[in-house]
């Protein structure tokens, strides 16, 4: 992912340069989950900075986030595999990419939420949990693997993997970018412009991976084994 976003964020430069900027902008809404979210995991490498929230931000925002995390976090546990599933060079370069990018991304997510009195879920969440009705629910986001093709993932080895991973992994930038349409399409979303930055670079940089996976998996045969 571009650092236009995420770095600047992360050392608080971005930060506090929009803070100075925006004191006459509305002041932020604190929307109410529905359906409730469950309590927020332990976070102690984070640390809310409320003071600095100066922009309005809606509920469509805080569901993007909340459910980019668990979609980020089992594109890290993919990614992991390579070097010891026998994935190739090329394959693995682009997987510590995606790793740094994602990891760097999932820090950035979970303190946006922090900073806002949101639901923070792990960073190693691969469902996003959600309260209804009394009992807590897990989903995967759009585009995740499901248990058997993650099975199937992880069981192959060499160029099954490569083929597999690029195979799951189109399938899965393809659904951050649904999720993505989702909140452009939502009334008063991106508001914020720490969420229209961060989704316009993954909309641009998964649209650019998708690009290069879909050359490499052509390169392997079109998918066939």
């Amino acid at each position: 992912m571009r650092k236009s976003c995420v770095a600047l964020c992360a050392t608080g430069v971005l930060v506090t340069g929009l803070a100075a900027g925006c004191g006459a902008a509305s002041p932020p809404v604190t929307p109410a989950a529905s359906p409730t979210a469950v309590q927020s995991t332990a976070t102690p490498e984070l640390v809310a900075r409320p003071e600095l929230v100066r922009q309005p931000y809606s509920p469509d925002d805080v569901a993007f986030m909340a459910g980019m995390i668990p979609h980020h976090a089992q594109a890290l546990i993919m990614t992991g595999w390579a070097p010891s599933h026998g994935a190739s060079q090329a394959l693995q370069l682009m997987c510590e990419r995606m790793r740094i990018s994602q990891t760097d991304e999932i820090k950035f997510m979970r303190t946006w939420l922090l900073d806002r009195g949101q639901f923070v879920p792990a960073a190693d969440a691969t469902h996003m949990k959600m309260e209804r009705d009394g009992m807590t629910h897990e989903m995967l986001m759009p585009g995740m693997l499901n248990e058997a093709e993650m099975a199937a993932l992880d069981k192959a080895r060499g160029r099954e993997f490569d083929r597999l991973f690029l195979q799951g992994m189109i399938k899965h930038h393809g659904g951050a970018i649904t999720m993505v349409e989702d909140l452009y399409k939502a009334y008063g979303a991106m508001q914020d412009d720490f969420v229209y930055l961060f989704v316009s670079d993954v909309f641009a940089d998964q649209s650019v991976e998708i690009e290069r996976m879909q050359e490499m998996l052509a390169a392997l045969g079109g998918g066939t084994k």
